[in-house]
């Protein structure tokens, strides 16, 4: 996925101001920075779910595999299962765990008979390290799970659909620190088969799970790099400053 020269405006206010980032396969990249700086603005630029906001207005091109996402006759829709997306607080549908997970595909037309959903759901909730944990009670509701559960169930959901995006809003800031490092361990199990993109408030939490960070600043990127580096050896003072806990 690549974005280029992207600013949003919310009716006259710019949110984000001409950023222009390349999001790769196999690689998780952190979007870091203070409260207010556009992180969770341009992560749901990615997915258009800014087009639920009426005085959203974007400018610049978004590319997924060489096609605009902003363009005409986008089926946003499948722009959504392509570039799936998992929330700060855990979102199960009021439905069964089961329910949860077949919902996309069944909408998507992913399976064709009641065995090749059974596969799905099983296959999601395995991926997402859920399915010895819940596999006796899939016709309970997911909203039943713990915190930590349902956010798992919720990533089982995004990746049920086959993405190729996983966009994820500080995925972990609701979770207490065992179903933190149990949704890390995730996000590093799923890095081969997916881009996933985290914005994270927790600088050691991107320095645990990504290979690449983005720092944003007043709806700027001020650097883009490998992890390490931006972390050990950042090329610009607000990025150091920012690391060294100057501002935040």
């Amino acid at each position: 996925m690549s974005a280029k020269d992207v600013s949003v405006f919310y009716s006259e206010k710019q949110a984000i101001d001409n950023v222009s980032i390349d999001v790769p396969t196999g690689h998780v990249t952190a979007f870091i920075g203070p409260s207010g700086c556009g992180k969770s603005t341009f992560l749901r630029v990615l997915n258009r779910m800014n087009d639920t906001i009426p005085t959203a207005r974007v400018e610049g091109t978004i590319e997924l595999d060489g096609e605009d996402i902003y363009r005409s006759g986008m089926d946003v829709v499948q722009l959504r299962a392509r570039v799936g997306m998992v929330f700060q607080k855990p979102n199960p549908f009021p439905k069964s765990i089961y329910d949860n997970i077949a919902y996309g595909p069944k909408i998507h037309g992913l399976a064709e008979s009641r065995e090749e959903l059974d596969e799905v759901v099983e296959r999601s909730l395995t991926r997402a390290g859920l399915w010895e944990e819940v596999k006796d009670r899939l016709l309970d509701s997911g909203t039943a799970l713990s915190g930590g559960q349902q956010q798992r169930l919720c990533i089982a959901r995004a990746i049920a659909v086959d993405p190729e995006v996983i966009l994820m809003d500080e995925p972990c800031s609701a979770l207490d620190p065992i179903a933190t490092a149990k949704i890390e361990e995730l996000i590093a199990e799923l890095t081969d088969r997916y881009a996933i993109v985290i914005v994270t408030h927790s600088m050691q939490q991107a320095a645990r799970v990504s290979q690449r960070t983005a720092f944003f600043h007043l709806g700027k990127i001020v650097e883009y790099g490998q992890t390490k580096d931006i972390f050990t050896n950042p090329i610009e003072e607000r990025t150091k400053d920012y690391i060294t806990g100057r501002y935040g």
